[in-house]
């Protein structure tokens, strides 16, 4: 794969500055690829190609979209050892975690789209006129590190099944895992123009891209700052808006009578310690009652022992590095800060040298408070704050005492666990062992965004709606 051009009208071009990006494996430090520093001239060719080919695309039957999107999943699916190892190098995920979540899931979310694309209401009849849905136009998609597939299939695949044409630009420290997908666009026969793939860094093709006047719509997923920037740019000519952003989530553990907390804990530690703590829906903030804290603490600390941390290759290994110096940088000044703040370190702590790649063990503070920066803000590494309560009306305090509204959970009595989530203050909120649905709509509350991916509701988000009273002579 020649990762050094762009994806722009159906042609592999060199981009306009000459100019690359340097990509970085975690694991190792080592410079093992370049892409493309991509520049507002770029951002221009991909819009002008992406508006071309939006009345003809927008214009096919949904039945050619979706056939010609079954022969991507196709392709898709046929890369997927290439995928895991080209995500384990540049994000340094580990193998049993790229395999089944970074790229395997990705190929459900896929299939998802294609069989719910056919059940979006694009005409619905009204008492006195019909509603049609038509899409939104061109798409910019900026896309995080975190998820390099997963951000970018929830964003283009909606998009281009509902009619829309989009510019892909993915993160600059992970692009590469997206030149597979051109690849596999290309390759299934897409007309030109209705997928272009633009990298570079955001405050250059990002800001391009929130700001040029044939982009109609931008789909943005990362940090609530930076969502801020992108919308106050996209506001400027009145763009259509889809913002996923941080969160704080909240994961309440009911009391038990079998003082037994290993599930919910392996719940809890799966989404935060897998990935490294590097995704926006993990439950970073575990609240438990204050009179199983003990009990807790000593499941927390014997749990712990089984997600290791070592060689994202390992297939054995279940935390490999932080993505980058300035994550472990970032994730060190925390773990810093929840110290001098008071709160009690149970396990882990600040990590050695980076000299041999940017690793983090697992962190765990007890005795925090809410207030306290660590259960505030978004860390976005492996490090879990334990805050207990005195009753369920504390618990529910505490998990919506945050800017963010994105995600939570609560484990317990089915009955007791449901009452407790209707009031959460976010936009998913799981209740015991319950898997994630693909056709539910995810988004969240508050700081934590705007609009919802996923499902129905996250193809709707990609279309626009025209009324035609209709009923008159």
């Amino acid at each position: 794969m020649n990762f050094e051009k762009l994806y722009i009208d159906g042609q592999w071009v060199d981009g306009a500055s000459g100019k690359f990006i340097d990509v970085e494996n975690p694991a190792t430090r080592q410079i093992f690829a370049r892409v493309p520093a991509g520049n507002g001239e770029d951002v221009d060719k991909a819009a002008k190609a992406a508006h071309a080919a939006l009345p003809e695309w927008s214009a096919l039957p949904l039945s050619v979209r979706i056939n010609l999107m079954e022969k991507f999943l196709s392709i898709f699916k046929s890369q997927e050892d290439e995928l895991i190892d080209i995500t384990i190098k540049e994000l340094g995920s580990p193998w049993a975690f790229t395999k089944s979540s970074q790229v395997e899931y990705q190929y459900v979310r896929t299939r998802s789209y294609i069989d719910l694309a056919p059940d979006v209401p694009m005409v619905e009849k009204m008492p006195l006129s019909t509603t049609y849905r038509e899409p939104v136009g061109v798409v910019g998609c900026i896309t995080p590190w975190n998820y390099p597939l997963g951000q970018v299939i929830q964003k283009i695949i909606p998009a281009m099944l509902m009619g829309n044409t989009v510019i892909l630009k993915p993160s600059q420290h992970t692009p590469l895992s997206s030149y597979y997908l051109a690849d596999a666009f290309e390759k299934a026969g897409f007309p030109k123009g209705v997928f272009n793939l633009v990298t570079g860094r955001g405050g250059e093709v990002g800001n391009a891209l929130s700001s040029h006047p044939l982009v109609d719509m931008i789909s943005f997923t990362g940090s609530t700052s930076g969502g801020i920037t992108v919308g106050k740019n996209a506001l400027e000519s009145v763009k259509h808006i889809s913002l996923e952003l941080g969160g704080k989530s909240p994961y309440v553990i009911l009391p038990s009578e079998s003082h037994d907390y290993t599930e919910p804990i392996h719940l809890c530690f799966n989404s935060i310690f897998l990935n490294s703590g590097q995704t926006c829906t993990a439950f970073s903030r575990l609240i438990i009652p204050a009179g199983e804290k003990e009990t807790i603490e000593k499941q927390l600390v014997e749990i712990a022992k089984e997600y290791t941390v070592g060689d994202p290759t390992d297939h054995a290994v279940k935390l490999g590095p932080v993505s980058s110096m300035q994550q472990f940088r970032k994730i060190s000044e925390y773990i810093q800060k929840g110290m001098d703040e008071g709160a009690h370190l149970l396990i882990g702590g600040l990590p050695e040298s980076p000299d041999h790649g940017y690793y983090i063990h697992p962190t765990i503070f007890t005795d925090v408070k809410n207030s306290m920066s660590i259960a505030q803000d978004e860390i976005f590494g492996p490090v879990l704050c334990v805050i207990t309560y005195k009753d369920e009306k504390e618990a529910l305090a505490i998990a919506n005492d945050t800017r963010y509204g994105l995600n939570a959970g609560v484990y317990g009595s089915k009955d007791k666990a449901i009452a407790l989530a209707k009031r959460i203050q976010a936009g998913n909120v799981y209740i015991n062992s319950s898997p994630r649905d693909t056709a539910a709509p995810f988004g969240g509350y508050k700081e934590s965004g705007l609009g919802r991916e996923g499902g129905i509701y996250g193809m709707i988000e990609f279309t626009q709606q025209k009324a035609l009273f209709d009923t008159g002579k």
